[in-house]
C-alpha cells in the first residue's frame, strides 16, 4: 500500500465545511486503489489572526515542506482585510514552494444548467501564471491622507517566469485537444504584454503540433461568454488567469464547481489543492455550500501524487452526483445540504466498476 502524507489547511467560513467532506471522499476512494493517506490538519486562518496577529507561524513553510501535498479549505472573513488574509498564508505558501502554476479547469456537467447559451459544451483548462506578473510586492504608497496620496504597484514578468508557464500551457494542450489562446493586452500595456506576446511565440515554435492564437482580455472574455466550446487551454498571466477562472466557473454554473491546483511540476516541493469559490462567509455554518470544487481539487491532487486513477474515479463520482437533482446544493437549484452532496458522490464511488 502506498502512503502519502497530506497537510490540510481548512482554513476560514465554508472552508473547513467542504473540506471535511472531501477529506471523506479520498478516504472513500483510498483503499480501492491501495492508497493509505495521512493527514495532519493546521488552525491557520484569519481567526488566528485575530488571536495572534499572523495567518500562521513563522516556521509554517518549513513544516509543510515535509508533506507530499497541501489541501487548503479557504482563507478570508470580514474584519480581515483581504489583502491581510491573501499575503499572510496563501501567496507565501505559493512562492515559497514555487507552485508557478496554477491550473483551474472549467466544464459541463451533464444536467447542471449554465446561465449562457453553449454552455452546456464548456470543456477547457485556465492556466494561470502564480507566482510573478501584476500581483508582485514591488510597489508602495507615498503621502498617506493628504491630497495628493499616490500608490504605485509595479508588475514582474520575467524570462524564466512567462517561458515556464506557457511551456507547461502548451504540453496541457497536447494531452487534451491540442488548441491553446493566449490572454493578452498588448494593444493597452506597452512593455509587460509584448513581452509576453514574444514569449509565447518563440514557445509556440517548439509545438508544432498545437493550435494556438492570442485575443486580447477583453475580447476573450466576452468571447468564453458567446462560444465556450472555441476553448481548450487558456493561457494567462496571474491577473488575467484569475479573472478568467471565474468567469469560466460562472459559465459552467457556479463557483461551487472550480476546483484548482497550485503546482509545482517539478516536484521539488509539495503541490498545493483548492476549491476557487473562497471562504463565502455568507453561507459559512449554514452546510449549504457545494463540496464538489473541493472534491475535485482533491481528486487533482490525487493524479499529481501519480494515482490517475484514482482521481478519474472521485470525477466521475462527482459527476454522476450531479447528475441527480435531489443531490445538488442550493447554488445549483437542489436542497441538498453539503453532507448530503458528499454522501452522494461517496456512494457513487461504490457504484462505479470500472
Amino acid at each position: 500500500m502506498q502512503s502519502h502524507r497530506i497537510g490540510v489547511i481548512p482554513g476560514d467560513g465554508i472552508g473547513p465545511e467542504v473540506t471535511t467532506v472531501a477529506q471523506s471522499v479520498l478516504e472513500a476512494v483510498a483503499p480501492r486503489h491501495g492508497l493509505s493517506l495521512d493527514y495532519e490538519a493546521f488552525d491557520w486562518s484569519c481567526r488566528r489572526y485575530v488571536e495572534t496577529g499572523a495567518m500562521m507561524p513563522d516556521d509554517a513553510i518549513a513544516v509543510l515542506g515535509g508533506f507530499d501535498a497541501i489541501l487548503l479549505g479557504a482563507v478570508g472573513w470580514p474584519g480581515v482585510p483581504d489583502h491581510v488574509s491573501l499575503w499572510g498564508l496563501l501567496i507565501p505558501i505559493r512562492r515559497a514552494f514555487r507552485q508557478f502554476a496554477n491550473i483551474r479547469p472549467a466544464r459541463a456537467f451533464p444536467g447542471v444548467a449554465s446561465p449562457v447559451r453553449g454552455g452546456d459544451r464548456l470543456d477547457l483548462v485556465v492556466v494561470r501564471e502564480n507566482v510573478e506578473g501584476e500581483y508582485s510586492e514591488i510597489g508602495g504608497r507615498l503621502n498617506r491622507g493628504f491630497p495628493d496620496e499616490m500608490a504605485v504597484q509595479e508588475s514582474v514578468f520575467t524570462r524564466v517566469g512567462v517561458t515556464r508557464i506557457v511551456r507547461h500551457a502548451f504540453e496541457l494542450a497536447q494531452q487534451r485537444r491540442g488548441r491553446l489562446t493566449s490572454a493578452t493586452k498588448s494593444n493597452g500595456i506597452v512593455h509587460t504584454m509584448p513581452f509576453w506576446d514574444e514569449v509565447v511565440r518563440e514557445v509556440a515554435g517548439e509545438y508544432p503540433d498545437v493550435e494556438w492564437d492570442q485575443l486580447h482580455i477583453d475580447a476573450l472574455a466576452a468571447a468564453v461568454v458567446l462560444d465556450p466550446a472555441r476553448f481548450d487551454v487558456v493561457v494567462g498571466s496571474n491577473l488575467f488567469g484569475d479573472i478568467l477562472s471565474d468567469l469560466t466557473a460562472a459559465v459552467a454554473g457556479s463557483l461551487g464547481l472550480a476546483p484548482s491546483a497550485n503546482l509545482d511540476p517539478t516536484g521539488e516541493f509539495p503541490s498545493m489543492f483548492e476549491p476557487v469559490h473562497g471562504s463565502a462567509p455568507d453561507i459559512a455554518g449554514k452546510g449549504m455550500a457545494n463540496p464538489v470544487a473541493a472534491i475535485w481539487s482533491a481528486a487533482m491532487m490525487l493524479e499529481h501524487l501519480g494515482h490517475p486513477g484514482a482521481s478519474a474515479q472521485v470525477l466521475r463520482a462527482a459527476e454522476a452526483s450531479l447528475a441527480d437533482p435531489t443531490t445538488r446544493t442550493p447554488d445549483l437549484g437542489g436542497t441538498a445540504s453539503t453532507e448530503e452532496a458528499g454522501a452522494a458522490v461517496i456512494a457513487a464511488l461504490g457504484d462505479d466498476r470500472r
